[in-house]
């Protein structure tokens, strides 16, 4: 009886656990036992995993205090995922969960969930999928919970995560009119409700409202129960104020995250700290409380994370005070921190780069520059203002450089030998001194490493020893033999080398008799012999004089050279920072010292007369000496006709600058580029330090845009506008690079049919036989066939290439058939082969000089092509006709087109950079 009982009640424990386990009975145990598993097992171990994902984000999302913060610490990403790729596996874990729960534990009968818990297992789904970045999904599963179960004790939540998502999708304006909704819902002025109005101050700050969000922010922040948020809304309150201009405001919210102290996280306190030292007059402020103030912060251990901003604001304030020395140690100092704060790195560098730049200290600045640029965000604002302030010291740093080196070589070539030998052996000297520096260091590092690894290889009290590691370092092991360690053999080898010299391995290595064969002698013709019992160490070459005096020049025709290049490098400092910088004193230095090198004579005069220039501006007196001098040592040149006539003209004749500019330019109108280019160069380098520089500069920029296509040309515009940039030329150029440039670099190759078509024939002289012999056929077959309509032109192409063009055809065919007839009638029989293309693209083809790109066919089908003025037009496309009856026709639709030397179109036209003078040389005709 008793077994029957208890077998009774086995089954009847399996029938009610069976029917517990039901998704598909509405029982009282049923529904109860699922909720039950699912808030106290499934959901709870997701809420753990979507917790510890969100303190991840938080740690891998720092935030930039150098903008306005965001009210949510997460940072979306541009990054694609994978289709089933996880930023973070906490997500995943928690997205996984509520999968589960929703698959096994949902009751969902005749239409009606009566499990109490399957909203919050959507509500954790959308989390989930919100901090993983796939809004889509997670509004679905947001929107799902507000479709299927409006009475939810979780609704309001689910509304405002809801909103946050519509916010992640740039959907602004949806989100602040369901917040409006949801906050006049809200009954008690909970956590709730905290929430709903933070995310309606960021549904604001989005949209750009700033007033608005102060208002909401002020609410959230009041109701909030989190000191986390109540640290960072008041931070961003104080932003605001900031940015609105209520600097007493903002300042206040700074002290009330500064007072919370301990219950803030510490970032906000410093970050508060360092905004309110941006607010400070260093004019009329207390100085003295604001060094204490910041210097109890330095001494307090809890900021040691946070020096690199406490030793910037302490480094401007120093700057601010003109206290340059303590304000570079102090950006040094924040330098030494590390940080993620790359603008804080730059900032650094920018603040060390103006110190030295307003010092004149130009070599240096530029390398500041360098390293500023690489912590800043290309394409913006401030980016290109650093990068346009370093290329205009790309000049100064090359021609100093230059001046140093050859100094240096100069001084040395005209010492004696015992006074080259002292001066090495000084400088050998502070070599040993600081590789003997560099040597304890690596032997103290050496024993702290060792000391680390035998403390590491010591047997604890209740443990056994530890193994040796294996010789693979890839076990994950520290190494304890001290041949794996590195440091300590490179130690090892630089003792060996030092004491042995170099050593070739073999058997009694240390004995004399051991040396190596007479072959591997020639092999090895630098190893040193040691003495007998091997104790006098070898030398090594680079601490003996002889290693350097052997490289200096020993011809006085290089030393003339380097003499030349270091006069011309003196004139380009001197007129660089009389130009560029207003640095009159150090230009003055460089000139003056140019003038006592005895430089060549095409430097003398414009470095007397800019000089004088200077001088006017520093000191009269010498002003006038220097007016003196040049108008009675140069009395017929230019500058004394200048300088004697301040107020009227002087004589031009043929030679000078402006008569030869105006001759130069003439005969680049006529297309004449070639030798107009070698004689601007000539120009350019005898009227060095004259005004008409800058004239000939751009000249020579436009004939390399005509011969060497776009890349080259905008290279050239980019020197004379770096060069000259408060020139008329200057500004010019600059103009052309901002506006022109961009529009010739948008064109492109069409395969769009064309009602103008050119043949091009290509020739490497204009006057050699086989083109004459060309052109004759042309012309033959032009008044044979009596189109009288088509034309023929000599372009050029580049420095070696031309073409002989052929111009008037309305059609590919018609062109096609002409360059048959040529090919194959026996009166002609032209063998050169012909390259048929549109006007349109003959045009960007003579642009940017890609006709190697048209021949490949990389055209594009694209219907629209840019315009010269920027706008977009639709090409008209011909009906094509048969090629013979064209070719039989009269040709009355063609038209002939004007063409000079280099360029058949109009430069206006084309969009290059029109000629100073708008008058066209004729065109050139077969």
């Amino acid at each position: 009886m008793k077994t029957n009982t208890i077998k009774y009640l086995i089954y009847s424990g399996l029938l009610v656990f069976l029917i517990a386990c039901s998704t598909k009975r509405n029982t009282f145990l049923s529904r109860n036992s699922h909720a039950l598993s699912t808030k106290y097992n499934i959901l709870y171990n997701g809420d753990i995993a979507l917790q510890k994902g969100i303190e991840d984000v938080k740690l891998q999302n720092s935030d930039n205090f150098w903008e306005l913060l965001p009210i949510e610490r997460m940072q979306v990403t541009e990054d694609r995922m994978l289709p089933g790729e996880n930023r973070n596996a906490n997500f995943e874990r928690a997205e996984t969960k509520a999968t589960k729960a929703i698959q096994k534990h949902s009751m969902n009968i005749q239409g009606s969930e009566k499990n109490p818990q399957m909203d919050e297992a959507h509500l954790l789904l959308g989390q989930s999928r919100y901090y993983e970045q796939r809004f889509v999904p997670a509004l679905e599963a947001f929107n799902y919970v507000l479709y299927k179960y409006p009475k939810s004790d979780k609704i309001y939540e689910v509304k405002i995560w809801r909103e946050k998502t519509n916010m992640r999708l740039e959907n602004d304006a949806i989100a602040v009119n369901n917040l409006t909704k949801l906050l006049k819902e809200i009954k008690f002025k909970d956590q709730i409700f905290a929430d709903a109005n933070a995310a309606l101050a960021q549904a604001f700050l989005n949209l750009e409202e700033k007033d608005s969000a102060v208002a909401k922010i002020k609410l959230a922040t009041e109701f909030t129960k989190s000191n986390e948020e109540k640290a960072r809304y008041r931070f961003i309150l104080a932003q605001l104020y900031e940015a609105l201009g209520y600097k007493d405001s903002a300042y206040a919210k700074y002290q009330e995250v500064i007072d919370m102290n301990r219950k803030s996280a510490r970032q906000y306190v410093i970050q508060a700290h360092a905004k309110q030292a941006g607010q400070f007059d260093y004019k009329s402020g207390d100085t003295i409380a604001f060094m204490k103030k910041f210097n109890d912060l330095l001494e307090d251990r809890e900021n040691r994370p946070f020096l690199d901003v406490i030793h910037h604001q302490v480094a401007l304030f120093y700057d601010k005070q003109n206290m340059l020395t303590q304000a570079k140690k102090h950006y040094n100092l924040s330098l030494k921190k590390k940080t993620q704060d790359s603008y804080l790195i730059a900032s650094n560098y920018r603040n060390l780069a103006d110190i030295y730049f307003d010092s004149a200290k130009y070599l240096t600045a530029g390398k500041y520059f360098d390293s500023t640029l690489v912590h800043l965000k290309p394409r913006t604002r401030e980016f290109n203002l650093i990068k346009k302030k370093r290329e205009n010291l790309e000049d100064v740093i090359k021609y100093e450089a230059i001046a140093q080196t050859n100094d240096s070589i100069i001084l040395l070539y005209s010492m004696s030998g015992s006074d080259r030998t002292a001066y090495f052996e000084k400088h050998i000297d502070k070599l040993k001194k600081e590789e003997e520096i560099a040597q304890k260091l690596a032997e103290k590092e050496a024993r702290i490493k060792e000391n680390q690894e035998r403390g590491d290889g010591k047997m604890d009290a209740d443990a056994k020893p530890k193994k040796a590691t294996s010789l693979s370092a890839s076990n994950g092991n520290d190494a304890t033999f001290y041949f794996y360690n590195p440091t300590t053999v490179a130690y090892g080898q630089k003792e060996f080398q030092k004491i042995w010299g170099k050593r070739t391995l073999q058997d009694n290595w240390r004995l004399e008799t051991s040396a190596p064969k007479k072959e591997d002698k020639e092999a090895d013709g630098d190893e040193k012999e040691i003495d007998k019992d091997s104790k006098e160490a070898i030398v090594e070459e680079r601490f003996t004089p002889e290693f350097y005096i052997k490289q200096l020049p020993t011809s006085q025709t290089l030393i003339d050279s380097l003499s030349k290049e270091r006069n011309f490098a003196y004139y380009q400092l001197g007129v660089i920072y009389k130009e560029k910088f207003k640095e009159y004193q150090l230009a003055a230095d460089k000139l003056e010292r140019l003038l006592l090198n005895d430089p060549e004579e095409r430097l003398v005069l414009p470095s007397m007369y800019n000089l004088y220039k200077i001088y006017e501006i520093i000191d009269k007196s010498k002003a006038e000496g220097m007016k003196s001098r040049i108008i009675t040592s140069f009395p017929n040149s230019r500058y004394a006709q200048i300088l004697n006539n301040p107020n009227g003209e002087y004589a031009e004749n043929s030679d000078s600058p402006k008569a030869v500019y105006e001759n130069l330019y003439k005969r680049y109108q006529e297309g004449d580029y070639k030798l107009v280019l070698t004689d601007t160069e000539s120009a350019t380098d005898r009227f060095t330090g004259d005004e008409i520089v800058p004239k000939l500069e751009l000249l020579k920029a436009n004939i390399i845009g005509k011969l060497a296509g776009l890349d080259e040309y905008g290279k050239a515009l980019n020197f004379v506008a770096l060069n000259y940039p408060n020139s008329e030329e200057g500004k010019r150029a600059e103009k052309m690079i901002s506006v022109d440039l961009p529009k010739l670099q948008a064109l492109q190759l069409s395969s769009l049919d064309s009602k103008n078509w050119k043949i091009l024939y290509r020739t490497k002289d204009f006057e050699d036989k086989g083109t004459k012999v060309l052109r004759d056929k042309i012309a033959k077959f032009i008044k044979d066939r009596d189109l009288a309509k088509l034309t023929i032109s000599l372009d050029i192409y580049t420095m070696t290439d031309n073409f002989v063009v052929i111009h008037g055809m309305n059609s590919k065919d018609l062109a096609e058939g002409i360059t048959a007839i040529l090919k194959d009638y026996k009166d002609y029989k032209v063998l050169e082969t012909p390259i048929i293309i549109s006007t349109e693209n003959y045009t960007i083809v003579q642009i940017k000089k890609n006709l190697d790109e048209f021949l490949a066919g990389n055209l594009t089908d694209n219907p629209t092509q840019p315009n010269w003025d920027g706008t977009f037009e639709k090409p008209v496309v011909q009906e094509q006709k048969p090629v013979q009856q064209e070719v039989q026709k009269d040709s009355k639709e063609t038209q002939p087109v004007k063409t000079q030397k280099g360029m058949e179109e109009s430069e206006d036209q084309i969009g290059l950079p029109p000629s100073p003078q708008s008058s066209r040389p004729p065109a050139k005709k077969g």
